[in-house]
């Protein structure tokens, strides 16, 4: 019985698992499908979210990551001071910054 199912597999000279680089397709088609689709579009947000970061000003209009909205009234390095409301100022990082509303010197919707 074992004989027979010896004489059933692959012959002696045949390849019967398509070499190293027939293993290795499957992996590398699946890391550029995530790489195009997962790792690029988020390294381009992250250059476009740290030259938004770089270009802050005074004046600017911005949301925090935590919701807040106001104006950028100082900045230092790692620190952008925000004025959200009369005679309040707040510190927060940097890198919290979500979005800029508006830019120094543009009209805001609110305001049209």
């Amino acid at each position: 019985m074992i004989e027979e199912a010896f004489a059933m597999g692959p012959s002696a000279g045949a390849d019967g698992g398509g070499g190293f680089m027939g293993a290795m397709l499957p992996f590398l088609l699946m890391f550029l499908i995530l790489y195009f689709l997962l790792i690029r579009p988020q390294q381009k947000r992250q250059k476009k979210h740290q030259v938004m970061l770089d270009e802050l000003k005074n004046g600017d209009r911005v949301v925090t990551s935590g919701g807040l909205i106001g104006t950028v009234s100082g900045l230092k390095a790692d620190v952008v001071v925000v004025k959200i409301a009369d005679n309040v100022k707040v510190e927060v990082q940097r890198g919290s910054i979500s979005k800029v509303l508006g830019k120094k010197g543009e009209k805001q919707e609110s305001e049209q």
